[in-house]
């Protein structure tokens, strides 16, 4: 894993957890790669044992820049958060898209049978995946709402239908007509201001889904949860996006199974309990 900082990545229990159970000798490390030094690093997938790296902020858009072959996904949003080399040349994938629809199918199956209209709060790199994910499963109507207007409307911009952007103020009116919710802010993590909407406005088959994972349940998951409302957590996106990164490199599809998950979530609930 690439990032700066990075010591907080729990890729690596994860890809351990894996190699593990499959019996596959190597190692899943941590990189620190300041600002400016990516392209270096990028040299070096590929070659002295190094098959692959996962790639978090702020390198997801250097990563795309440094690839020879980025895939379909990956070109459409411009940034790669997973890196390895065939035949010489540097591929980049995002699985982002994968593992929030992927987690979606897993904890609310069903959830796109009713298509109208979704609501995406942020306008950053885990906003433009879900919005991507949700124009490809047709979605007739993508709303993004962000504190700043301008970085919404420049999301939107770059998608152009069905996508568009509101003002922040507008979230509450937007909800009632909303098949789905998704948090792709940093609100309600760990440290940040809670996000906290009358969810209570949306319909009833409405499904809430957050991509922060700590705390493992936001105040906005447990709003959802308290009246009902299906809901997909963050935690679910992050080990659904590992999969399909571990079998590029390893040629070997990895389960996301509730061994893996406790594990995971015991970690969280390790570092929350810390002072």
């Amino acid at each position: 894993m690439a990032g700066w900082p990075v010591a907080h990545s729990r890729s690596p229990l994860i890809h351990g957890y894996w190699l593990s159970r499959m019996g596959i000798d190597a190692d899943y490390e941590r990189f620190p790669v300041p600002p400016g030094g990516f392209a270096e690093f990028a040299d070096r997938i590929g070659r002295d044992g190094l098959v692959g790296s996962n790639v978090t902020v702020p390198h997801k858009e250097a990563a795309f820049a440094a690839c020879d072959r980025p895939t379909a996904v990956a070109e459409a949003l411009g940034a790669v958060n997973v890196l390895w080399r065939e035949n010489g040349l540097l591929c980049g994938d995002n699985t982002d898209v994968a593992g929030f629809v992927a987690n979606l199918d897993e904890s609310a199956p069903g959830w796109e049978e009713r298509r109208r209209s979704a609501v995406v709060v942020g306008a950053g790199g885990a906003a433009r995946a879900i919005v991507h994910g949700l124009a490809i499963r047709g979605f007739e109507r993508i709303l993004v709402i962000n504190r700043t207007l301008s970085r919404a409307q420049a999301l939107a911009g770059a998608f152009g239908a069905p996508v568009a952007a509101a003002p922040w103020e507008t979230l509450a009116e937007a909800l009632p007509a909303a098949d789905l919710l998704v948090n792709a802010s940093t609100l309600g993590m760990a440290g940040h201001p809670a996000l906290a909407p009358d969810v209570g406005a949306l319909p009833e088959h409405a499904v809430v889904a957050d991509v922060v994972y700590v705390p493992l349940r936001t105040p906005l998951i447990e709003a959802a949860r308290a009246l009902g409302l299906r809901t997909s957590e963050g935690l679910g996106m992050l080990l659904h996006q590992a999969a399909p990164a571990f079998e590029r490199w390893f040629g070997r599809r990895p389960a996301v199974t509730g061994e893996l998950r406790a594990l995971v979530e015991a970690d969280v609930r390790a570092h929350e309990a810390r002072p």
